[in-house]
């Protein structure tokens, strides 16, 4: 009995790759390689529902976790990953990659979208301090 559970788990390790003596147990997700700015380290992204009881409705809620990007899966940007919790590995680190699944469709057109919406939230800022500015002054000067 105990040797079946033995050559499970062996058969599963195998399955999921060689990941530097890395045991991978636990949790396992699928989701959006939202940064892979760090060295050997990605971040993570996928969408979940949660319940509100109050409201009888669901309502969309994001998960993000930076993983272990090892250097024969080498995941970039708009990738979605599966990956399988191991070891804590840092102060944050507790995921590893396991396979990159394929591209998010639209994920560039995203991000662009997002650094668009910055730009123009910083332009408004300034304006608005400007025209602040502007009747300091005249209420000085009156």
């Amino acid at each position: 009995m105990k040797e079946a559970a033995k050559m499970a788990t062996q058969e599963g390790k195998e399955k999921l790759g060689d990941f530097g003596g890395l045991s991978l147990r636990g949790r396992s997700f699928v989701g959006t390689v939202i940064s892979s700015k760090m060295q050997k380290t990605v971040t993570v992204e996928w969408e979940r529902k949660h319940y509100l009881k109050k409201y009888e409705r669901y309502e969309r809620r994001r998960s993000r976790v930076k993983a272990h990007n090892p250097e024969s899966i080498n995941a970039r940007e708009g990738d979605v990953v599966k990956i399988v919790e191991c070891r804590p590995l840092s102060k944050t680190k507790n995921f590893v990659v396991v396979e990159i699944m394929g591209k998010e469709k639209g994920f560039e057109e995203r991000m662009e979208s997002l650094e668009e919406s910055k730009f123009k939230k910083e332009a408004k800022k300034k304006e608005d301090e400007d025209k602040a500015k502007e009747e300091a002054q005249k209420e000085a000067s009156a």
